[in-house]
């Protein structure tokens, strides 16, 4: 599989490219790692600044119903009341729908935003729009929140600083990408199911045959090219940075703890089944595993293809609602209470955001459409001041009541609290400054 010799004279920068895609279980690591690992090099990420600032964005891809889930509207008439029937929270005089009983029992671990406008009643727009909190730009694709992240705080402890686990984020206007970051800033992606039995990790995983003794033996080969190809190269510091950057790859394959943080097996029968043996579930506490080894941002994604059925309920609302809400309340509640007993949740932010709200009136498919003027967002750590509702909608959940917020303010919020200052500037490849952040942090969630 190792081709060691060639009849060109090798170039710097392919050869080692080639040499790390003929690595056997690094293959993988061709397409997203190494490209992220030569970013960070390349920009010097600094991986000493703010290292205890952690973050978990929960995604529900398609539109989660405010109605239905967090903002119910018990006095309304039964075409907006809907099916499901408010239960009271930890919070005197706050209501949920009964499809979320264990977030209504800690609905004093968390604060709730109930007056945001996202400004978009489109999927694919809206995952672009909430996850970097600007509107959709032609001339410019911009980064969202992990991306900033792993640019400005980096690597830590080996673990890439963003992962996204699951496919349900949208990409057709490059939701929850680098953006003008560049590729370099791209999440970690984990297709696997952490539900399945034989869950792993393709891109950190060796393929049958090859040993990790094979892979230290290429790493001592690359090294003996390095120094030969050093003596006929006038980049050195171009060839320092391709060292790094190999290195950093080599270490994530080979670093035992990197191995445990993904390896699900670890936890016991009780701590699984807490989370609820589902995709999601299992997902929020690989989330969790993943920030307490180093990692600094983390998306789990829950959208199309989980728990029976997606969110954009046209059709079906209730049904379809009955399927998806009580293990979506299982396992976030469930990873609310477990980063706070383990003393994380001061130190990681988690963010529940969905494209939009929904309609106030249900349509004749007992579905309810796509709605901009009026949804939800969830804060909980990192300093939110538990039990807080901010905000209110009118008698139909149509439109907030008084001041609302919008997707700038989410960003400016998740910046803030994450230790990356609103002014921050980044250069785009063709010179252009962009500013990072233009909203207001929402005054009611911050300490």
């Amino acid at each position: 599989m190792l081709n060691l010799f060639t009849s060109r004279r090798p170039d710097p920068a392919t050869s080692r490219r080639h040499f790390l895609m003929q690595v056997g279980g690094l293959a993988g690591l061709g397409v997203t790692l190494p490209a992220m690992l030569h970013q960070q090099a390349v920009h010097g990420a600094d991986s000493t600044a703010q290292d205890n600032v952690n973050c978990i964005l929960v995604w529900t891809r398609g539109g989660t119903s405010h109605h239905d889930t967090l903002d119910p509207k018990p006095a309304a008439k039964a075409e907006i009341r809907g099916e499901f029937a408010a239960i009271d929270t930890a919070l005197p005089g706050v209501q949920f729908t009964d499809q979320v009983p264990l977030l209504a029992q800690h609905a004093d671990r968390f604060a709730v935003v109930r007056n945001l406008n996202s400004r978009n009643g489109a999927h694919g727009t809206a995952d672009a729009i909430m996850m970097s909190g600007w509107p959709i730009n032609p001339a410019a694709t911009y980064p969202c929140y992990g991306s900033v992240v792993a640019k400005e705080h980096g690597e830590r402890d080996n673990m890439p600083p963003f992962i996204q686990v699951g496919k349900d984020v949208d990409r057709q206007f490059f939701g929850g990408t680098a953006g003008y970051l560049g590729v370099g800033y791209n999440p970690f992606e984990i297709h696997a199911d952490p539900q399945d039995p034989k869950f792993s990790v393709r891109d950190l995983s060796l393929p049958n045959g090859v040993r990790m003794q094979d892979v230290e033996l290429r790493r001592e080969a690359l090294k003996a090219i390095d120094r030969f190809q050093r003596n006929l190269s006038r980049q050195p510091a171009a060839l320092g940075v391709l060292d790094r950057h190999y290195e950093n790859a080599f270490k994530l394959v080979t670093s035992p703890a990197t191995q445990q943080a993904f390896d699900l097996t670890r936890e016991n029968d009780q701590m699984r089944d807490a989370y609820g043996r589902t995709t999601f579930g299992q997902s929020c506490l690989l989330a969790r595993r993943l920030i307490e080894a180093g990692t600094r941002f983390v998306t789990v994604g829950c959208g199309e293809g989980q728990l029976g059925g997606p969110w954009d309920t046209h059709r079906d609302n209730f049904n379809i609602l009955r399927k998806l809400l009580p293990p979506f309340d299982r396992g976030l509640s469930t990873l609310l209470v477990d980063l706070q007993q383990r003393g994380l949740l001061e130190s990681t932010l988690v963010v529940w955001l969905t494209d939009f709200g929904r309609t106030p009136t249900i349509n004749q498919a007992a579905g309810r459409d796509h709605w901009a003027t009026a949804g939800i967002a969830v804060f909980a750590g990192a300093g939110t001041p538990a039990g807080t509702i901010v905000g209110a909608t009118d008698a139909t959940g149509g439109h907030s009541l008084g001041r609302e917020y919008y997707p700038s303010d989410i960003a400016a919020t998740i910046y803030t609290k994450l230790g990356i200052p609103l002014e921050t500037t980044h250069v785009m490849g063709n010179g252009r400054p962009m500013r990072l952040c233009e909203g207001s942090s929402i005054k009611e969630l911050m300490s």
